[in-house]
């Protein structure tokens, strides 16, 4: 399968098609990320050709995919309504169907992966992470949102009832050893041996019949995945509290600080969105 994308480096070997997102320093979720993202899973439907596993990771060294771009919520989501039909206008009814893609899907996470770009990586099959520099957070409740592009069915299905709750209305950043221990990720390994051990898995997935390896995919999917119902469901609580008083004061503070820009904020966004009622209340303290 040929593939030429502004925003995703690709390369193939041994049947691995390994997919580098390259949308800048934080890699938003924005405009260019989800049109490349809609074309490459659309023709992974129409025609994988010899591509039997795709690895998705980052070329920047500090973001996996920091979050949706805020600025442009209608312009991305009129780019995720291409890849589905009548009433699918969302970016979580385009991670639901890449998480079906006739292949196997393997994120590999260095940086950090925040609400949408937590998303992203959970809607693939697969997910392992450097111990020394990954870090997974949905921080939407933290700005009085809510993930809207599948986060809260992966992980109350991943992570059970007690620790989802932590982690969505918690709205913290969780390390990559805390994340394989309550079940977000398959592995954290030593940033160091990342890249062989996913390559390994890659290649020696690759090398089996691709019958049985999606057949095992659709039996596992068919009992795990949420119904498109819920995704929509999410999808349109997101778009409703993004437009509320409050959250476009937290969300317009958080930009004043330096939302979407690289630097310290994003880095310990986590913290940032914890830090808002002291900054702003006097009597928070």
């Amino acid at each position: 399968m040929s593939v030429d994308l502004p925003s995703i480096r690709t390369r193939m070997e041994s049947g691995v098609l390994f997919a580098t997102l390259d949308a800048g320093a934080l890699n938003l979720l924005g405009v260019d990320l989800v049109r490349d993202l809609v074309l490459l899973v659309d023709r992974l439907y129409a025609d994988p050709g010899d591509v039997r596993v795709v690895v998705i990771d980052s070329a920047s060294p500090d973001f996996f995919s920091a979050h949706v771009d805020l600025t442009a919520v209608p312009q991305y989501t009129a780019e995720a309504a291409k890849a589905g039909g009548p009433g699918d206008a969302s970016l979580g009814m385009f991670l639901h169907k890449l998480a079906r893609v006739p292949v196997i899907t393997i994120a590999k996470v260095r940086g950090r992966a925040r609400g949408g770009g937590n998303e992203l990586a959970l809607a693939c099959d697969m997910i392992f992470a450097s111990r020394e520099k990954a870090i997974f957070g949905q921080f939407e409740a933290g700005t009085g949102a809510l993930p809207g592009a599948g986060g809260v069915q992966h992980l109350a299905r991943q992570l059970g009832r007690h620790r989802a709750i932590e982690a969505i209305a918690g709205a913290d950043d969780f390390d990559a050893d805390t994340a394989e221990r309550y079940g977000w990720i398959n592995r954290a390994l030593p940033d160091a041996e990342l890249d062989g051990f996913v390559e390994r898995l890659a290649k020696r997935i690759a090398g089996f019949p691709p019958q049985g390896v999606r057949a095992a995919k659709r039996a596992v999917n068919d009992l795990t995945l949420a119904s498109a119902a819920h995704v929509r469901s999410d999808s349109v609580t997101f778009q409703s509290l993004i437009t509320r008083p409050e959250t476009r004061e937290r969300l317009d503070y958080l930009a004043r600080h330096g939302l979407q820009s690289p630097g310290e904020l994003e880095r310990e966004l986590g913290k940032a969105v914890g830090d808002f009622s002291a900054e702003t209340d006097p009597q928070a303290g």
